[in-house]
């Protein structure tokens, strides 16, 4: 089966800066510690995404997601399997119960690792293993989210100076950034579905350690954003039923 040339892969896993790598796994570690917090220190939620880390870790050493031209790229199985395990949480009884239990606003802070996500993302694209649209200085506008996070965490929850509406916005917005840069990096990486990036396509997400950013960093930011409207939704329901309820007793 064809592969990504091994040129590539040298060049990519070998002519890398140190820093790169460490900054990502860094910034990986934190995201995970973050999501933990957020979870009430689920100790059964660390074990499962540590799992899953070693489990895309083992595979991407043996050069399994460097294989491309084949439908459906095997890229997609980072994606597709943390997705089944979003859904599942959200069509469960168990699964709701488990995400009401977040603090919404330790998944706000979270959203600061956005920051340090773009800045490795411009490294690789200095070093040709990223196109520059997956950039600030391309169709990547997810800085955006990570430079507005604490501020919507001080505002919102120190100072409360944010309405529910408003932070509920402010996720809608940042979901929707953060998804038009997951189809742009998809139609980016060299799969038959490829559309941009053609002179320099995303390769590094095809080889450890990047292959955490679809496989875990991405799925939490986007669980993050999702539990957070879940639990602003309902928060904006319970006020607009008491806020007719204490009307209608008013007008009896």
């Amino acid at each position: 089966m064809p592969r990504v040339p091994l040129c590539c892969k040298f060049y990519c896993m070998n002519h890398l800066p140190f820093y790169v790598p460490a900054v990502f796994v860094l910034t990986t570690i934190l995201t995970v510690y973050l999501f933990y917090r957020a979870s009430n220190k689920n100790v059964t939620l660390l074990v499962i995404i540590g799992v899953w880390i070693i489990f895309q870790s083992l595979i991407a050493a043996t050069g399994f997601f460097a294989v491309v031209n084949i439908v459906p790229p095997r890229l997609m199985i980072l994606i597709a399997l943390p997705l089944i395990g979003i859904a599942a949480l959200f069509f469960t009884r168990r699964g709701k119960r488990f995400i009401d239990s977040f603090d919404i606003k330790a998944l706000t802070i979270l959203h600061t690792i956005r920051i340090a996500i773009e800045v490795v993302l411009f490294w690789l694209f200095i070093n040709k293993t990223m196109p520059q649209l997956m950039t600030f200085e391309g169709r990547n506008f997810d800085l955006l989210s990570g430079i507005s996070a604490p501020l919507v965490y001080y505002f919102g929850f120190v100072k409360r100076n944010l309405a529910a509406k408003q932070i509920l916005a402010w996720n809608f917005i940042c979901l929707a950034i953060l998804l038009f840069t997951v189809i742009n990096a998809i139609l980016s990486a060299p799969t038959p579905f490829q559309k941009f990036g053609f002179d320099q396509p995303g390769i590094a997400v095809l080889y450890f350690p990047f292959v955490w950013l679809p496989g875990i960093v991405v799925p939490l930011v986007i669980l993050s954003h999702l539990i957070t409207i879940r639990t602003l939704r309902k928060e904006v329901r319970e006020k607009n039923m008491l806020s007719s309820s204490l009307i209608a007793k008013q007008v009896a």
